[in-house]
């Protein structure tokens, strides 16, 4: 009975060691895969036959320890090592090394984990595993916002996604010079001298005079507009071209309309009150000085400041009808003040975005308003022929006029307050977000003495349509794509998976774990949260097989099987001895 249960003992041993060597060698076959993770074979006795149960001690006995044979061994677990691999370098970006805790979620056929980050883009721009599996993350809004909690297959549109920013905030930066002039005068521009020929009298024009009963004094016969006709001005302000706006004369049309599309055409602003002898803003009609009876003009008034001037000059007023109806000079308002657009002031443009990328030049002009003992004040006119109310002639409406505001400067240059710094350009009928509302940065300007006042925008957060071109992914996994027109968004967010117990998983082969019965649901985070690890892009995990360790482990356990066939070999020796005593 004890040499016959030798023999299994023996042979124990043989399954035991054969079963450690399966998995060195599984160990040194996979020392250079991608993402592996090592086993270990661990033994246990397999079971003991008790002779003795062993007794206590009392006063006349010392005690007796129980009396076990044992009958062999058995593989107790082969275990997992999760230690982490070393990470390699690869510059491929979409390689991925998970550094810490935690695994690559992919779907095929059902939900794995992986360490192996080899991942690839497919036909369809989605990162895969190199067996297709389809790797999972988070998705973004509308606005490239990450929407955690929703699993779902990522996606890198290298090409193919395009992307358009709004311009919601403008820095203007610059020195306003102190030492300038105080604006105090503006372009005045007066008509030819026209006459009232209504009802066939002649009298002085006024602001409710119809445009069809205007008349040259010399030739009252012949109206100078005709209901239908089509006027266009293409004006002059601070020596720059303002956008052509066209107005059809309807035959009960006033110089009251032609005045309010007068001041839309040459972004005149009548918002901002003047103090006399400083000219009033705006286009009226009446008699000047010396006129003569029953002649008057059309007379406009701009806004203070050199960069403000306007002008109508040559060909800047057409009509279909064929010849200019108006012709308009310098001369002097109706309180015989005369053209004179003087005074410290700086003119700057930059370029916006609409909701769609389509871009908005708008113009701003800053002059200098007053003087005093606590410091100085500017005037802020911001305008914009892209403004849709500036191509198309509205009654009552503002034409490019984007707005006005004060910079309020201190003693020692510095700005205190500031008035008027939104801007709203209207967008309607563009298919764009209507009205697009900027907002002017203006805490960087100051009002120094300086040879010149400078004014200049250095930045500004729209953009024009562009191309996603590349993408990077971060370690807390936010994949950030970069587009031509300089823009960089999120697109998304890949996920990992921790497990309280990671030894648990099931090894479905090919480097894909499943959730075990003892692994612990899986706990979907984002990378760096909840204890999970960081990602390294352009990198991948190698295996954590210990080469050398794993060759000792060869050794021991081929030591150990042939220990154990040894011990087969001496119990059939033995067995033959008594076979042979017989004889």
């Amino acid at each position: 009975m004890g040499l016959t249960s030798t023999l299994f003992t023996g042979l124990s041993g043989l399954d035991a060691n054969q079963s450690r060597l399966s998995v060195v060698g599984n160990n040194i076959s996979n020392a250079n895969t991608v993402g592996f993770k090592s086993s270990r074979a661990l033994f246990k006795p397999q079971f003991y036959v008790t002779d003795a149960a062993g007794a206590p001690p009392d006063a006349t006995f010392g005690g007796e320890n129980p009396s076990q044979r044992g009958l062999g061994t058995v593989v107790s677990a082969i275990e997992k090592n999760f230690d982490p691999g070393p990470i390699e370098a690869t510059g491929r970006a979409t390689d991925l090394a998970m550094d810490g805790d935690g695994f690559f979620i992919v779907q095929g056929k059902q939900q794995f984990f992986t360490r192996d980050g080899s991942f690839s883009l497919n036909s369809n721009n989605e990162l895969v595993t190199s067996t297709g599996e389809f790797v999972q993350g988070f998705g973004v809004d509308a606005n490239f916002n990450v929407l955690g909690g929703k699993l779902q297959p990522v996606t890198i549109p290298i090409g193919t996604t395009s992307s358009a920013n709004p311009t919601r905030e403008v820095t203007l930066e610059g020195n306003l010079n102190a030492n300038g002039a105080v604006a105090s005068g503006a372009s005045i521009l007066n008509s030819q001298a026209l006459t009232d020929f209504g009802g066939g009298v002649a009298a002085t024009p006024s602001a409710a005079s119809l445009l069809v009963d205007l008349r040259d004094p010399a030739a009252t016969a012949t109206p100078l507009v005709n209901a239908g006709d089509v006027i266009t001005i293409t004006g002059k302000r601070g020596g720059r071209d303002l956008p052509s706006l066209s107005y059809t004369v309807a035959a009960t049309d006033t110089i009251t309309d032609f005045s309010d599309f007068i001041q839309q055409a040459m972004g005149i602003d009548t918002s901002i009150a003047s103090t006399p002898p400083a000219p009033t803003p705006g286009v009226t009609a009446g008699a000047l000085a010396g006129d003569a009876a029953n002649t008057g003009h059309i007379i406009i008034t701009g806004n203070l400041g050199a960069d403000n001037a306007i002008s109508l000059a040559g060909t800047s007023l057409t009509s279909s009808a064929g010849s200019a109806p108006f012709a308009f000079g310098a001369g002097t308002d109706l309180n015989g003040v005369a053209s004179d657009p003087t005074g410290e002031s700086v003119y700057t443009s930059f370029v916006g975005y609409d909701s769609l990328g389509t871009p908005l030049s708008v113009n701003v002009t800053a002059v200098l308003e007053s003087k005093s003992d606590t410091g100085n004040t500017w005037r802020v006119f911001a305008t914009s022929g892209d403004d849709t109310d500036a191509k198309t002639f509205t009654a009552g409406g503002e034409g490019q006029l984007l707005g006005n505001g004060t910079l309020t400067f201190d003693t020692e240059g510095q700005l205190v307050s500031s008035t008027g710094t939104t801007l709203t350009v209207d967008r309607a009928n563009t298919g764009a977000i209507s009205p697009l509302s900027m907002t002017l940065n203006l805490d960087s300007i100051t009002s120094l003495t300086s040879q010149d006042s400078q004014l200049v925008m250095t930045k500004q957060d729209g953009s024009a349509i562009g191309q996603l071109n590349d993408f990077s992914i971060g370690a807390n996994g936010i994949i950030t794509g970069s587009f031509s027109n300089g823009l960089t968004r999120n697109l998304g967010q890949i996920a990992v998976a921790t497990f309280k117990n990671s030894a648990g998983l099931v090894d479905n082969g090919g480097n894909m774990y499943a959730a075990g019965a003892n692994s612990g649901v899986a706990i979907i985070t984002a990378p760096l949260q909840l204890g999970s690890g960081a990602i390294r892009a352009g990198s991948l995990e190698q295996s954590n097989v210990d080469i050398s360790t794993e060759f000792i482990n060869l050794i021991v356990a081929s030591t150990g099987f042939s220990a154990s066939s040894r011990v087969i070999t001496t119990s059939d020796q033995l067995l033959t001895e008594l076979l042979n005593a017989t004889r």
